[in-house]
């Protein structure tokens, strides 16, 4: 329990340095920052399996906070094309809820790709900040 909100805070911490560093630069320069990278959670809840066939490693993924989730208030949906493919894993959504509740914008994409039998070893993500 101790280690899961230590981490937690620690991602929470590195989250809000990276904003204020993205914050910091000037209009005209450009950084991305990777914020984290994650696995799927839910792929066989929700469309993920509808649409794996026209999914490309590098396709840029929705972030949507659900604050109002009834099985996890730090859900954070990921989606393509406006279909919903699952969630970051409540393990590591926090700090991601935490920056998007307080108005950053993160960026996610999709990093790889895996024909695997376990739903959420198929489809890894990255999330940024510019």
């Amino acid at each position: 329990m101790c280690v899961g909100f230590a981490m937690r805070s620690a991602l929470s911490a590195l989250v809000l340095a990276f904003c204020a560093a993205a914050q910091a630069q000037p209009p005209e320069a450009s950084v991305r920052l990777l914020v984290q990278r994650s696995t799927l959670a839910g792929y066989r809840h929700a469309e993920a399996k509808a649409v794996w066939a026209h999914l490309n490693p590098g396709d840029r993924l929705e972030l949507w906070r659900e604050p109002d989730n009834p099985h996890d208030g730090d859900a954070v949906r990921v989606a393509w094309n406006g279909r919903k493919l699952g969630y970051v894993p409540r393990a590591e959504n926090a700090a991601l809820a935490w920056a998007m509740d307080r108005g950053e914008v993160l960026h996610a994409r999709i990093s790889r790709m895996v024909e695997h039998r376990n739903g959420r070893r198929r489809l890894e993500f990255e999330v940024t900040i510019e």
